[in-house]
């Protein structure tokens, strides 16, 4: 089922909302969700801010279960996120790529800011997870740093060996949570 508002498509991942008045809907995720399973990557998002130079950046994205989020920081940008749907640990990192923190993200523990800019990363928990993001705009991917110690998302077999390295690096913070 296609959104229910003019869509501007981006790329296969990124969807712009082109209307003056944006309404998201269940129906809507679920076509968010259709478009993430059916991506390489396992991800999508819909923007309904109209272009990356405004101020206000708000998204609905979907990641399915084996999407990898490669940890990065934002140097000069917050970030708040609000799950709808679904479960994943947010990691957080030192600059040399030790673990910090894990916080459970699911409908009950469902907002995070990020006030500091510090490396992190999301391990989907789920099938898919659906959140909200906002953050300052105008975009600039310089501001954006991945970690240097993390695969790239093309080279699989080292993003398949580090998320195995990852899991049982975080054992410790699951607090008697079930092991994943």
């Amino acid at each position: 089922m296609p959104f229910t508002f003019p869509v501007r498509k981006e790329s296969d991942e990124v969807y712009y909302a082109d209307c003056g008045i944006v309404r998201i809907g269940l129906g809507d995720l679920d076509e968010l969700k259709r478009i993430a399973l059916g991506n390489p990557r396992r991800r999508a998002r819909l923007c309904t801010h109209g272009a990356p130079s405004d101020l206000l950046h708000e998204m609905f994205i979907v990641h399915a279960r084996d999407a990898y989020v490669r940890p990065h920081r934002h140097l000069l940008r917050r970030e708040g996120m609000t799950v709808l749907e679904g479960e994943a640990d947010m990691i957080l990192f030192n600059d040399d790529g030790k673990v910090t923190g894990v916080s459970p993200m699911n409908t009950k523990q469902f907002y995070q800011r990020m006030n500091i800019p510090i490396y992190h990363m999301q391990l989907i928990r789920s099938d898919v997870l659906v959140f909200h993001e906002a953050t300052s705009g105008p975009f600039d991917r310089v501001g954006t740093e991945f970690a240097p110690w993390s695969p790239s998302d093309d080279d699989r077999p080292a993003v398949s060996d580090y998320i195995h390295q990852l899991e049982r690096e975080i054992r410790p913070f699951l607090h008697g949570r079930p092991l994943p």
